[in-house]
């Protein structure tokens, strides 16, 4: 019996190697993966020149920190022709004040504020509904209203539409915070985030976006219904994406690498919008959001250590530590997550402790609004 007993322990033991190694590679896939994006970006855009006018689309509800100086960034851009709407369904907005200071600064470009009044269960959506039918160009642009951007970011989102079989371009981010749980939260971003989606885009989930940046055609959106078809979603980018792919065109990851800034919020915050981002991604794409599971290396590398296999769980751990500073430095070019990379163990068990909260629950806090979420991602 005690023999019989070794070889059950051995046999688990070298599942739980097994299972460690095969998170280790994962990740280290993420860092091949991201140079490997990289690389083909940079020679698909050789030659190619495309700049049909855009029409920036700006849902906006409150002023973010840094709001002015991000909506300044779009006005800078280095394009032909373009145009900027913001809309809000709060006359008193207080971002409005900053809107017309733009507007008086750019007295060039064409920069309006549309009050919207909308029923829509997504406000935001709602908003967007309105603003596409004040745009006046072929191309939309639709980013976060705290979004900072280059002065080339227009041209190099807008370029792979130039091929007919892309519908949708998103890009990576990177975050900015004021507080030490912004700046905890925005290391979450680029060390395990956009680790996250790389590898998810290397198996095969192809059809998300984000709402740091979506770029599409007009005349696409029209063919999915336009944003009133994902009006009652909570998800709205990732829905955009899956009504896109569903026409038979591809969703890509353009060049930049945009800015959001984090605010200055408190754990309790970070908690609210972590917890809001993961129910949202398990009701969205269960799949993804338990096979994500596989990916956490501090789990297994700490189930791995506890059998005994303290080498194997050192060993892997430090592959994700080495593999998430490459993404946060070479990829995402964030100084400031490079910092703080020793943050990391610590942030990766507040992001299980999240992502095991996330797996029950279809209540959501956002903006200081509550709401339901039912099976579908729709807002009851």
């Amino acid at each position: 019996m005690e023999a019989l007993g070794r070889r059950g322990a051995g046999r688990l033991r070298g599942r739980a190697s097994r299972v460690i190694i095969f998170a280790a590679l994962a990740v280290a896939s993420a860092a091949y993966h991201a140079l490997a994006f990289f690389a083909a970006l940079r020679k698909s855009a050789v030659g190619r020149a495309l700049s049909p006018a855009v029409s920036i689309l700006k849902p906006v509800r409150g002023r973010d920190d840094r709001f002015l100086e991000a909506i300044r960034s779009h006005a800078r851009q280095d394009y032909p022709e373009f145009e900027i709407l913001f809309g809000t369904t709060n006359p008193a907005d207080p971002a409005r004040a900053d809107i017309e200071r733009l507007a008086s600064e750019y007295p060039h470009l064409s920069i309006r504020l549309i009050d919207v009044q909308t029923d829509a269960p997504n406000a935001k959506v709602g908003v967007l509904e309105k603003l596409a039918e004040h745009a006046r160009f072929p191309v939309l642009l639709i980013n976060d209203s705290d979004i900072l951007v280059a002065s080339n970011y227009l041209q190099q989102v807008v370029a792979p539409l130039a091929n007919e079989k892309v519908g949708l371009v998103t890009c990576l981010y990177r975050g900015s915070g004021g507080s030490l749980a912004a700046r905890a939260e925005a290391l979450g971003i680029a060390t395990e985030f956009a680790p996250s989606v790389l590898v998810a885009r290397q198996i095969g989930f192809n059809e998300f976006a984000m709402g740091s940046t979506l770029a599409l055609r007009a005349s696409d959106l029209k063919r999915i219904g336009g944003f009133h078809s994902i009006r009652d979603f909570l998800a709205d980018d990732y829905q955009l994406g899956k009504q896109i792919t569903a026409l038979g065109l591809t969703v890509v990851l353009g060049g930049p690498v945009v800015e959001t800034s984090l605010g200055s919020g408190s754990w309790t915050d970070v908690w609210k919008h972590q917890l809001r981002w993961s129910r949202t991604i398990r009701i969205s794409r269960a799949a993804g959001y338990f096979g994500y599971a596989i990916t956490v290396t501090l789990l297994w590398s700490a189930l791995a250590a506890m059998a005994g296999y303290s080498l194997v769980a050192a060993t892997a751990y430090l592959v994700r530590w080495i593999a998430g500073a490459f993404i946060a430095g070479a990829v995402l070019k964030d100084r400031e997550a490079l910092k703080r990379w020793w943050w990391m163990p610590a942030r990766d068990a507040f992001g299980l402790a999240v992502w095991v909260a996330g797996t029950i629950g279809r209540d959501v806090e956002w903006r200081g609004m509550k709401m339901r979420i039912d099976s579908s991602g729709r807002i009851v």
